[in-house]
């Protein structure tokens, strides 16, 4: 039997700092999702940022009556990051949802786990990013079928953009919706962009779309607004991150206004 190591107890207790890290960003994301905390340890996680992850309950296909049912689960799952602890911010990651429940009733139910946190849907951030690019005339880009793509143009519409060329690619399973190659996004959003409009929105977080944006940017001259580049871009405003980064697409040098 080997000898009995003594322990010691230190002479005192460690000195904690308030937090780990001095900002806290909560990302409620689709069980099926594959892109969105990639995109967020490369956008937005540093050594004063930490992204902290829960996953809802969602079942292809994407329908907006399948949409609808996450809405029960936001404030569990928000409840999952970091339990009893505050949060700067939550984002709720799943544009076509956004729509269908509702940004306000998406904040209200991430609120009720979260009350001091700011909320970030991937619809609101995207209207205030083409609202800070001076947007008025767009053409919008969507993974989507025409059944879900329908509301997502009735909301841009509704809140007053212009909506020159609106194109969707048919497909209904987020996870192929991962799947379309880069290349393959910067194609199809040089063909979806309209030459009067003033900007191009590239909805759905699953798809890899911000990896290219100034790309796309560059090629086409216009500004081009992804679902999670709007939302990192919101997320690091929010966390008092106000660098401009404009290799990732210019939104990311312009302001936040919160409300």
């Amino acid at each position: 039997m080997p000898a009995m190591i003594d322990i010691i107890a230190a002479g005192r207790q460690p000195r904690l700092d308030d937090r780990p890290l001095e900002k806290r960003i909560g990302l409620v994301i689709l069980a099926t999702d594959h892109t969105t905390e990639a995109d967020f340890q490369r956008m937005v996680a540093s050594d004063r940022i930490g992204v902290y992850v829960s996953r809802i309950h969602y079942a292809n296909p994407v329908t907006p009556e399948n949409l609808l049912k996450m809405q029960p689960s936001l404030t569990e799952s928000a409840g999952l990051i970091l339990p009893d602890e505050a949060l700067d911010a939550v984002m709720y990651s799943c544009t076509s949802a956004s729509v269908v429940i509702g940004d306000r009733n998406i904040e209200a139910a991430i609120r009720a786990a979260k009350p001091g946190a700011s909320v970030v849907t991937p619809t609101a951030a995207a209207v205030k990013g083409l609202k800070a690019l001076g947007a008025r005339r767009i053409s919008v880009l969507t993974p989507y079928t025409i059944e879900t793509s329908r509301p997502m143009a009735d909301y841009f519409a509704d809140i007053g953009f212009t909506i020159d060329r609106f194109t969707c690619l048919g497909l209904s399973d987020d996870r192929e919706m991962a799947r379309i190659a880069p290349d393959e996004v910067a194609a199809f959003a040089r063909q979806a962009l309209a030459p009067q409009s003033d900007a191009l929105f590239i909805s759905c977080t699953a798809v890899r779309a911000a990896q290219v944006a100034g790309r796309i940017e560059a090629e086409t001259g216009k500004p081009v607004v992804t679902s999670n580049l709007a939302t990192a871009w919101a997320c690091l405003r929010l966390c008092g991150d106000d660098r401009p980064r404009l290799e990732l697409g210019q939104l990311m040098t312009k302001p936040y206004r919160e409300g």
